[in-house]
C-alpha cells in the first residue's frame, strides 16, 4: 500500500496526461502533491523531507509550465530532483563526513563503512544517470513517450538498482536472533527514500 500511495501523483499525471493533455496532467500532479501531504498531516503521520521538496519543485516547475504553457519545465522537474538528490548525496559525505544512506538503513543492517560508502556513492552516480537519462527521453522522444517512460521506465530501473544493491549487500546483512533483520525492509526502506523523485 505504501509503494502505490508514494506512486499516487505520478499514477493520476499519466491517467490525466492520456484522458487530457500535459498541462491537465501537470495541473493533476500539482494538486495530487499537495492532497498527499494534506492526507499524511491529517493523519498525522511523520512527512518526510523529500516530500517537501518534492511538492516544491513541482510547484515551481509544473507552475511555470501551466503559466507558459511551455512544457519544457515539466519535463526537467524529475532531473532537478534527481540531481538535487545525487548533490545532497555527496556534498553531505564530502563536506559534513554524513552519510545518508548509511543514516537511513543502519537500524536495518550492518555493514562495513568502505560498503556504506559504495552504497553512497551509488546513488550518487544512480541519481546522476537518471537526471541525464530524463532529458534524453524528454528531448528526443515524442511527449508519450516520455510521460509513458516518467511512470514506468524510472520506476523499473528504480527497482531494479535497489534489488541489485539489496543483492549485493546481502552476505553482510548480520541476523541476530532477538532481532532478525529482514531484506524485504532495506528494499522498502531504500525504495521508500527514493520513490517520490519521480513525481
Amino acid at each position: 500500500m505504501k509503494f502505490f500511495f508514494d506512486l499516487f501523483p505520478v499514477l493520476l499525471f499519466f491517467v490525466a496526461f492520456k484522458a487530457y493533455d500535459i498541462f491537465i496532467a501537470t495541473a493533476v500532479a500539482i494538486a495530487a502533491t499537495i492532497a498527499q501531504i494534506g492526507w499524511l498531516r491529517f493523519r498525522q503521520h511523520q512527512i518526510d523531507k523529500m516530500m517537501w521538496v518534492n511538492l516544491g519543485i513541482i510547484v515551481i516547475f509544473g507552475g511555470a509550465t501551466l503559466i507558459s504553457q511551455d512544457e519544457t519545465f515539466i519535463k526537467w522537474k524529475p532531473t532537478v530532483l534527481y540531481w538535487l538528490m545525487g548533490t545532497v548525496l555527496a556534498v553531505s559525505t564530502q563536506f559534513f563526513r554524513k552519510n545518508l544512506i548509511q543514516a537511513m538503513l543502519e537500524k536495518q543492517i550492518v555493514l562495513p563503512s568502505m560498503v556504506w560508502h559504495k552504497l553512497n556513492l551509488s546513488w550518487v552516480v544512480f541519481f546522476l544517470l537518471m537526471g541525464c537519462l530524463n532529458l534524453y527521453v524528454a528531448f528526443n522522444f515524442s511527449i508519450d513517450s516520455w510521460v509513458t517512460f516518467k511512470l514506468f521506465g524510472s520506476t523499473g530501473l528504480m527497482l531494479i538498482f535497489i534489488i541489485s544493491q539489496v543483492m549485493m549487500i546481502g552476505k553482510y546483512i548480520k541476523e541476530e536472533a532477538p532481532e532478525r533483520v529482514n531484506t524485504d525492509e532495506s528494499v522498502d526502506e531504500q525504495h521508500n527514500s527514493t520513490e517520490r523523485i519521480r513525481k
